[in-house]
């Protein structure tokens, strides 16, 4: 006689653990998509600034670039691997790109001669403000109590009682 398999309880959360919600899922491929679209953009835009445009005397804008190009290859990866280490670096660079976005954001205003041309200028307005909102959209996505679970990132106040 063969079994056949058995649907998991829903009545027991034991089984869901570790299952993340379609919305949450779809929400981190986007992320997972776009960041590398943002880095290709970001990077290519400091690659050419720095090493074939001619006629450029300062190159903190484009090493400004650069940087931000590589924190959204780095946080790409959490949103892929699910690994702790890799939840904890992309939560890491993450904070790191939305604090430069704020920083370089409101310097730039302030002394834009300084800034020049960069991605994370007036808040990521010549990127559509994507380098504004994408980090955060990414740090609220690692902190959802779905993906949380799904990397095995265990906080006590999001920890479920087993009883």
């Amino acid at each position: 006689m063969s079994q056949q398999p058995t649907e998991p309880n829903a009545s027991d959360p034991s089984d869901n653990d570790n299952r993340i919600s379609d919305l949450t899922y779809a929400a981190g491929i986007v992320l997972g998509l776009s960041y590398p679209i943002l880095a290709f953009s970001t990077g290519g835009r400091a690659v050419f600034q720095i090493f074939f445009k001619s006629g450029v005397s300062d190159y903190l804008p484009p090493t400004l670039s650069a940087v931000a190009a590589l924190c959204y290859l780095t946080a790409t990866i959490g949103f892929f691997y699910r690994r702790k280490w890799a939840w904890w670096l992309s939560i890491s660079v993450l904070g790191f790109e939305t604090l430069m976005t704020f920083i370089i954001g409101s310097l730039s205003f302030v002394i834009p001669e300084v800034i020049g041309r960069t991605v994370w200028r007036h808040f990521g307005i010549d990127y559509g403000f994507f380098p504004l909102f994408q980090p955060l959209l990414g740090l609220f996505w690692l902190i959802s109590p779905d993906t949380l679970r799904t990397y095995e990132i265990a906080f006590p106040r999001f920890k479920q009682s087993k009883s």
